[in-house]
């Protein structure tokens, strides 16, 4: 039988094989199983229709949708949770802002309480980035009108500086300098037309005024300028780049102290930046006021004496220090010449600086503290006293001075032509016997001296070739020279004259006058190493007492008493006898060691006096100086003179 049979005949072959098509027609059951079976393909073709949509891709969908979310959720979470408090202050900014309140610096008395410092008005003009107008050329004119204003062209150049900093970020609101100490009239012009000029701050800060009593404070005073880059990232947020800052001296080192907490005031602003009311207001506190050592009569008086003693000797380099050997307080310290750091204060000119830095003496060097000189014969009661406690010599061992010594084919003299006869310590220290001291360090023939390492370690009792510790900045170290170092520096051996210059405060050899006068004051008090300091005592600044100077001692009992008391007889000897026997005018007993130090074959040398009175119970010590001076009998000592005399008869 052939079951393809066609459409039009609608013959199902399966109907006809089941003989459900009888005489060419539909059986009657057949109708009825027929609607069924059609109901029932319909149903079955929807279940078709539904698998064969694929479920795969849905997920897939799914998963790419939840992706974009989860993107879109993390973004909002970081925008509001971890940079919601930036944006919101960025979009506060725009109508609150956040002005600090300058706390006021501490100001400096001396030992009687008179001010050598006080804080004066300072118009200060600044831009808010932020605030600026947003079109260039109409920010270009704002610039451009201010320096029209202040008479200065080259803040027109600033424009580059601006431009450079991102529109939004933390630094767009922070005050970006423009010029200070601008005069009343200037500043007057400014705060009227800044009105009318977004961005545009004009601001009444406070900055230094010194009263020199003396022009050689400077050097002790320093002064405060406006802080670099470098400092900004040093001193760290609680400064901004408009601040001053210590530059040197006590206003440096105390910058912390005298510096304050400053206040914070929360403002509403207007388009344009400018303040329109307070919103609530933190009080600033005042920094704390400092009492120095320094006495300003003592001086001035000294200074003044140095300068008529330098007019006549046609010198001009001096260092000199006046201190308390019984607690390290520095009464006086002169470094001459010097500056005025007023000028720095308010704003020191381009050729107001050149001048200074150009200046062959150089005026801005503190010698008193940051130069390093050969001691001379200042350093011989350190080897005396170095030779007693190694047991050497004692006070009854003598050497006959005739002039110098040879060694080989060298020759190391006496500064006295023949000599100075049969000597012991008191008597070499008097009249500064180099023989004597050539024994002491290298030794000659039989006799054993120190050596240079015992030399070294008795510099470093006394202080010597390390800072002392004084409250200023850039202290000298001075210099204690070793065989190791020669060798290594030099490629050198270290010979035996080497500590025979080494003896007597010559060759390698480097001190600072700070030095001198503070070893000098171990032998005033009888064996006490302090260090020497400015500071007596800190105040608030209603001037109530917070705190004094801790006046314990840095080491004692390192020299005994005895051997302390033989070198202090052969310092008094040297104005009873030796080399300073013009000091026997001065209305007290005084006692010292004056020093004539050789560092030039061409330059004169340096000339030393470093002393103390009264010779029983020292109220102070004196250190001089005098740069290429001579002799230190002829040119030190003259003003260690005057001097003691005036301080002794007031």
């Amino acid at each position: 039988m052939n079951f393809n049979h066609s459409r039009k005949n609608n013959h199902d072959p399966f109907l006809i094989q089941e003989g459900r098509i009888k005489n060419g027609k539909i059986a009657r059951n057949y109708q009825a199983d027929l609607v069924e079976n059609a109901l029932a393909g319909k149903a079955g073709r929807k279940d078709t229709i539904g698998r064969n949509f694929n479920q795969e891709k849905t997920k897939k969908v799914y998963y790419v949708l939840m992706f974009f979310l989860g993107i879109l959720f993390t973004r909002t979470a970081w925008l509001q949770i971890y940079k919601g408090d930036y944006y919101y202050d960025l979009a506060e900014g725009n109508r609150i802002r956040i002005e600090r309140v300058e706390a006021k610096r501490g100001v400096v008395y001396d030992r009687e309480y008179r001010p050598l410092v006080r804080n004066v008005a300072n118009f200060l003009l600044y831009f808010i980035p932020s605030d600026l107008p947003e079109d260039i050329d109409t920010q270009k004119e704002v610039i451009k009108k201010v320096s029209q204003i202040l008479e200065k062209p080259e803040i027109e150049k600033i424009y580059e500086s601006l431009n450079q900093i991102e529109v939004g970020s933390y630094e767009s609101y922070q005050p970006f300098f423009v010029a200070d100490n601008i005069p009343y009239e200037q500043a007057m012009l400014l705060k009227i037309e800044s009105e009318n000029m977004p961005g545009v701050v004009i601001s009444n800060r406070t900055r230094r005024e010194y009263n020199l009593y003396s022009l050689s404070l400077s050097h002790i005073l320093g002064y405060t300028g406006k802080i670099s880059e470098k400092e900004l990232d040093e001193y760290g947020e609680d400064y901004l780049p408009i601040d001053y800052v210590g530059k040197t001296g006590i206003e440096k080192f105390w910058e912390n102290e005298m510096r304050g907490l400053d206040g914070k005031k929360q403002i509403e602003v207007d388009a344009r930046g400018k303040e329109k009311k307070i919103l609530n207001q933190e009080q600033s506190e005042d920094g704390h006021n400092l009492v120095l050592s320094l006495d300003i009569e003592v001086q001035k008086k000294l200074e003044e004496i140095i300068i008529s003693h330098l007019q006549k000797i046609n010198k001009n380099r001096v260092s000199a220090i006046v201190m308390n050997p019984n607690n390290g307080e520095i009464i006086s310290l002169i470094s001459f010449p010097s500056y005025n750091n007023n000028a720095f204060a308010r704003g020191i000119t381009q050729d107001e600086y050149s001048q200074l830095i150009n200046h062959p003496d150089n005026p801005l060097f503190n010698r008193s503290v940051s130069g390093e000189y050969p001691s001379g014969s200042t350093i011989k009661p350190i080897i005396a006293v170095a030779a007693l406690e190694e047991g050497i010599i004692n006070e009854h061992t003598s050497f006959n001075s005739t002039g110098g010594i040879k060694i080989s084919q060298w020759f190391f003299p006496d500064w006295k032509a023949g000599g100075h006869g049969m000597t012991n310590v008191r008597k070499a220290i008097a009249e500064s016997v180099n023989t004597f001291f050539y024994y002491l360090g290298g030794g000659y023939n039989d006799f054993v001296g120190l050596g240079v390492d015992k030399i070294v370690k008795y510099g470093k009792l006394f202080g010597l070739g390390t800072q002392t510790g004084i409250d200023l900045i850039g202290e000298a170290d001075g210099f204690l020279p070793t065989e190791e170092w020669k060798k290594s520096t030099k490629g050198e051996q270290w010979y035996i004259g080497d500590t025979y210059h080494m003896a007597i405060g010559q060759g390698y050899l480097l001190v600072t006058p700070l030095q001198v006068a503070n070893f000098t004051s171990v032998f005033a008090n009888g064996g006490k190493l302090y260090r020497p300091h400015f500071i007596k005592q800190v105040l608030t600044s209603e001037d109530s007492l917070i705190g004094q100077s801790d006046d314990t001692p840095i080491r004692e009992n390192f020299i005994s008493d005895k051997n302390i008391e033989i070198v202090r007889e052969g310092m008094r000897r040297t104005v009873t006898t030796g080399s300073a026997q013009s000091l026997q005018s001065v209305p007290v007993a005084v006692a010292g060691k004056t020093g004539t130090a050789q560092w030039s074959t061409k330059e004169d040398t340096h000339a030393w006096f470093t002393g103390f009175a009264p010779y029983d119970e020292p109220e102070i010590t004196i250190t001089i100086l005098v740069e290429e001076g001579g002799e230190g009998s002829y040119v030190a000592v003259p003003i260690a003179k005057e001097f003691l005399t005036w301080y002794f008869s007031r």
